[in-house]
């Protein structure tokens, strides 16, 4: 079986490996990156020490917990019906196509989920049980997205629950895990990322919002409309921005002002959100949001190292 996809202009046949990848989304992978790649910058900022092998492993669980999540989305959303109507815009899913099976989909969730719990049984070793209560909640959460009797992705929270899980959880999480503390800078840190990484979520929602009231989801966008949904877009994209002078104060490092080099193309992009045409032209602002959160964390990052050195 072959078909075409218009979206990105290839062709998927059912069970390829093509088919693994419409389904776990890689390129949505970057919101579970960013947050660890802040958390264990800030960390060393702050201590001088930085377990290599740990972070790997906070690494490897963080992107497990979205592939799992998205690999939910995927056979969730087929499974109620969301393609039923035909005025979907959003990239396509495996099984909605039928390029992959729900079985098949399901079974690989359980796979993801027992890798991750693995992984973060390791971690509990090296932080004990708290770790592994982050560890479930986290993983309930992404299946919580689009699974259970009353999914997340059905009510206005998706945004919220974005931002506290991969924003608030893994930021700070990965500098208690690797430090056992956690720094004011992190703290802030976590509020910025968040709202990047929710500020993507947002443009999904937006772009979606015809069908998504068709369908019977409530999001934050259906619930409160589209001038609010833009409104909140603006909000989580800029709002990081002012946080930025905060984290340098923090940290007594003018180099975590860095990320404020992206403010022009935040704003460029904030007007090209309002100016964006319905439909599937909307995928080019979502991925263009889910850089700006990996360039926003690779800044702070390296601003972060850059402030280590500052201060010796």
């Amino acid at each position: 079986m072959t078909v075409d996809l218009r979206t990105s202009g290839s062709h998927v046949r059912a069970g390829s490996p093509a088919a693994w990848v419409v389904a776990v989304r890689p390129r949505t992978l970057l919101v579970a990156f960013s947050p660890v790649l802040v958390g264990a910058a800030l960390g060393w900022e702050r201590t001088g020490a930085l377990d290599p092998v740990v972070s790997l492993i906070v690494l490897a669980a963080a992107l497990l917990m979205q592939v799992a999540s998205n690999l939910q989305n995927d056979v969730g959303y087929t499974v109620r019906g969301g393609e039923s109507t035909g005025t979907r815009t959003g990239l396509p899913r495996a099984t909605a196509h039928g390029w992959l099976t729900v079985r098949m989909v399901r079974n690989a969730i359980v796979i993801v989920a027992l890798m991750s719990t693995a992984l973060g049984l390791l971690l509990v070793l090296q932080r004990g049980w708290p770790v592994l209560a982050i560890g479930v909640l986290s993983l309930l959460a992404a299946l919580a997205y689009m699974g259970g009797p009353r999914p997340i992705a059905y009510t206005p929270y998706g945004e919220l629950t974005v931002f506290v899980f991969f924003g608030l959880v893994a930021v700070m999480g990965t500098d208690w895990v690797l430090t056992g503390d956690v720094g004011g800078t992190t703290v802030v840190a976590s509020v910025a990322i968040g709202s990047l990484a929710a500020a993507a979520l947002a443009v999904n929602n937006h772009r979606d919002i015809a069908h998504d009231a068709l369908v019977g989801r409530r999001t934050f966008a259906v619930t409160f409309g589209a001038t609010a949904s833009l409104r909140l877009y603006a909000l989580l994209l800029l709002g990081p921005f002012a946080l930025t002078p905060v984290m340098a104060w923090l940290s007594a490092a003018p180099t975590l002002l860095l990320p404020c080099l992206l403010l022009p193309a935040a704003w460029t992009l904030r007007q090209d959100m309002k100016r964006c045409p319905p439909g599937i032209a909307f995928n080019e602002v979502l991925f263009r949001t889910f850089k700006m959160e990996l360039v926003f964390a690779v800044l702070l990052a390296s601003g972060a190292v850059l402030g280590r050195f500052w201060g010796l």
